[in-house]
């Protein structure tokens, strides 16, 4: 079947059904028209664009996909604004009933990794696949080897309709992704997520949120979480610019979430947090008088044990969070909670490349301190 008598399909199809079938269909149910077709090796090609992507929490932003509003260009620091370039946290969800699944994606750096992170984690895709229990298992890593990157994600699959969840890189941008499948297999957008689980999970943080240093982009911990919690995210982390700046929390302040993080004290000393953690939850309350916010400490460094340094750092930007969360409590606002950073990596020193930044295992375990926390407050929504 040639790439004309596919976009002939529809209107074929519309021809032989009645005008009652036709509107009982949802836009879920109805497959989408290749993008594009390579005709050699019989791969319809679909531009994730036209497939309803998660973690932008703007429409109006200068590059698809970048992670904050054209508008927030010269109202954040330059080091902000370039860090928003990179793609962490979106991702797109599909139906397909391929056994084969391509992917082709361009990104907008030549650095393909950092000297502590994997190239499969900065610059790569990670697909996962939901299960019948409806639960998401890893699948297929897109390994990039340049800057234009056309690959077999997987191949081989047991035949069957299914949904899968592809993210993007973590510390790179793109300006194309595309996903790829045999010409005699159809793909779909994925069904919208059940009311009320729709509102994102809104992260703002440093480069362990952005996904500092996880192997695959899947493996942060934001994305964990929203896998078992169900719901879509928003990752602001931006690495080492983390800061909780008043104009950064306006422009958070603009998000519908299910929940706002504000898990910014690595990048900030007890000084800034004192001065600016009020007007920032006021800011988000101002906006938003319901929404649960969590503030949480900074995880603790595997080497602190035996550093003075660390120890006091910790404790003295600790010890400001913690006494304007109080604060805050005091004057009544509500809807306020608190993660202690103690614990968010575990307490055998394993979890991390360089004392500070998370491996695969340190976001796991810090995925199962958020989740404790998180757990409750959403089925507090719910209720």
């Amino acid at each position: 079947m040639n790439f004309k008598q596919r976009l002939l399909l529809p209107t074929i199809a519309a021809l032989l059904f009645c005008g009652s079938q036709l509107h009982s269909a949802t836009a879920a149910d109805q497959p989408l028209t290749p993008s594009s077709v390579n005709t050699k090796d019989k791969t319809d090609w679909f531009d994730i664009k036209n497939l309803g992507v998660e973690g932008k929490g703007w429409t109006e932003t200068e590059a698809f996909f970048d992670r904050l509003p054209a508008k927030a260009k010269g109202v954040v620091r330059p080091p902000v604004w370039s860090l928003s370039k990179h793609s962490a946290g979106i991702a797109v969800r599909f139906v397909t009933d391929a056994t084969t699944i391509k992917a082709k994606w361009k990104l907008t750096s030549p650095s393909l990794a950092m000297n502590h992170m994997a190239a499969t984690g900065v610059s790569g895709l990670d697909l996962y696949v939901k299960t019948e229990s409806g639960a998401w298992r890893w699948l297929a890593v897109g390994r990039p080897s340049k800057q234009s990157n056309n690959t077999t994600l997987i191949s081989g699959l047991i035949p069957g309709k299914r949904e899968y969840f592809l993210y993007l890189p973590l510390y790179n941008g793109v300006t194309s992704v595309e996903i790829g499948i045999p010409e005699s297999s159809q793909l779909w957008k994925a069904p919208p997520r059940e009311a009320g689980k729709d509102k994102p999970l809104v992260f703002w943080g440093t480069s362990i949120t952005q996904g500092g240093c996880a192997s695959r982009t899947g493996m942060v911990h934001t994305a964990i979480l929203g896998r078992r919690l169900n719901r879509p995210v928003i990752n602001l982390g931006f690495s080492g610019n983390g800061r909780m700046e008043p104009e950064v929390a306006k422009l958070i302040a603009e998000l519908d979430a299910s929940v706002f993080i504000m898990d910014c004290l690595p990048n900030v000393t007890a000084d800034v947090v004192a001065r600016e953690t009020e007007p920032l939850v006021k800011t988000l309350r101002a906006a938003h008088p319901e929404t649960p916010i969590l503030l949480v400490e900074d995880r603790t460094y595997s080497n602190a044990y035996l550093k003075k340094s660390s120890q006091e750092r910790h404790r003295t930007s600790r010890q400001a969070l913690r006494e304007a969360y109080e604060r805050l409590k005091k004057e009544g606002v509500k809807n306020l909670y608190y993660l202690e950073g103690d614990g968010l990596l575990g307490d055998d020193t394993e979890g991390t490349v360089d004392s500070s930044h998370p491996t695969d295992l340190g976001f796991f375990r810090q995925a199962d301190a958020f989740e404790k926390v998180l757990k409750p407050i959403l089925e507090q929504q719910s209720k």
